[in-house]
């Protein structure tokens, strides 16, 4: 389906499930010239790095006690149906599992699309899938649930749906957010400061996950990432994903967005970006869904095709995180593929425009956050009101490199 990939290395031993990228890497041509440019150094007030744990802590509740029979069988969590926001709300997962019973299982409801993210906790008991999340769940979903009588629940989204429904499925005690009216549905809800335009929130939506999570009695987080245990990518492209991860060069490219082409940096500011790469010797690999195809071919137009590969709309999320996983760097936009990636311990360079980094960039601080503070970011719109998209625009393929060569002196892969 693709040309043979130039350049990489014939150790099949190295494989996609390795997460941590600890050879050194030497980089030569046009990527290190641009590199050794006059931007290799990004102007003050464009780079930023979240710290969860010091700079951004979680908000603090009472704690409480749940009573050992008040478990059941178990907790359930409602968890967040876009990936971005499932990934955010990793950690308190993790912590929640800390507080289960032994005897108790620890069940995800979530769209059966990311089945392959939970499949791949050792943390998760088992997976309810919802087959149409904007319709409601199905008798049989519901069903479902009221069989595994599950004492616990917690909500990680807003949803006054979801709340009635899981009080219908037979969960007695719910926990959540205070919003859309459901807090009468709720054992105990949670008030969090609203979101104001123009403004830095400083609370970050994992923090608020792991508040609700201390609240009900869960250790405080440390940090640590999830554990993944991939499982072997199965597709009718598994040969080239094996082919790409063994690559000691894969650069991955998250060009799409898709909550609005507000978020979306330019086409040809990542291609730049990518061309660089490929002329130093390294490939490049686009991710995203279907519909961000046309974006991926424009940032590998022009490139060497045995070294450029738009994968956009051909992975399932297994694939991609195996892809994620295997790279050495990925540049993304603010989105799913972003959290994704640092989650799965890699580091990389994200461009936010018109959202807040303090609350939704990635939850490792590998990861560098390129955002120019404009008078009307972070504005949250779909599309720029302006129409010229300043605050995403003002980030330049120079300032991305340089930040791709400070993180590459950081994980010891020398340029």
């Amino acid at each position: 389906m693709f040309p043979p990939v130039s350049g990489g290395s014939n150790d099949k031993a190295a494989g996609c499930s390795r997460f941590f990228f600890e050879a050194t890497v030497c980089f030569s041509g046009e990527f290190g010239r641009k590199m050794s440019c006059d931007n290799a150094v990004c102007p003050p007030g464009y780079v930023h790095h979240l710290d969860l744990l010091h700079d951004y802590p979680a908000p603090e509740f009472p704690v409480m006690t749940i009573p050992r029979e008040a478990w059941r069988n178990g907790l359930v969590l409602r968890m967040p149906n876009h990936l971005g926001d499932a990934v955010m709300a990793l950690p308190a997962l993790q912590m929640l599992r800390r507080i289960v019973p032994e005897y108790c299982s620890l069940q995800v409801i979530a769209p059966v699309g990311q089945r392959a993210l939970y499949g791949s906790l050792p943390d998760v008991d088992g997976f309810l899938p919802l087959a149409e999340i904007h319709r409601g769940w199905s008798i049989e979903e519901l069903l479902s649930l009221r069989q595994q009588r599950l004492g616990i629940g917690v909500l990680f989204n807003n949803s006054l749906r979801d709340a009635l429904l899981m009080r219908l499925a037979g969960v007695p005690r719910l926990f959540g957010a205070a919003a859309r009216g459901r807090s009468p549905l709720l054992a105990r809800s949670f008030r969090f400061p609203p979101r104001r335009d123009r403004q830095l929130a400083e609370i970050h939506q994992t923090n608020k996950c792991l508040a609700i999570a201390s609240a009900l009695g869960a250790p405080r987080w440390d940090g640590s990432l999830p554990v993944f245990r991939l499982r072997p990518a199965v597709n009718e492209l598994a040969p080239e994903i094996t082919a790409f991860c063994e690559h000691p060069r894969m650069l991955t490219v998250a060009s799409g967005a898709a909550y609005g082409a507000a978020k979306r940096w330019p086409g040809e500011s990542f291609r730049e970006v990518a061309g660089a790469w490929v002329e130093g010797g390294g490939i490049v690999v686009v991710l995203g869904s279907a519909s961000e195809r046309a974006v991926g071919n424009e940032v590998i137009s022009g490139l060497r095709r045995d070294r450029a590969f738009n994968l956009s709309g051909k992975t399932g999320l297994a694939e991609l995180m195996h892809l994620l996983a295997g790279s050495v760097l990925t540049v993304a936009n603010d989105s799913g593929i972003m959290h994704l990636s640092a989650a799965l311990g890699r580091p990389g360079v994200a461009i936010f425009g018109p959202t807040d980094y303090t609350a939704t960039g990635p939850i490792s601080s590998k990861w560098s956050l390129l955002f120019d503070k404009v008078e009307c970011a972070p504005c949250f719109r779909r599309e720029c009101p302006q129409g010229e998209a300043r605050c995403i625009r003002r980030v330049t393929p120079g300032m991305v490199i340089a930040e791709m060569r400070r993180i590459a002196g950081a994980e010891g892969i020398r340029l």
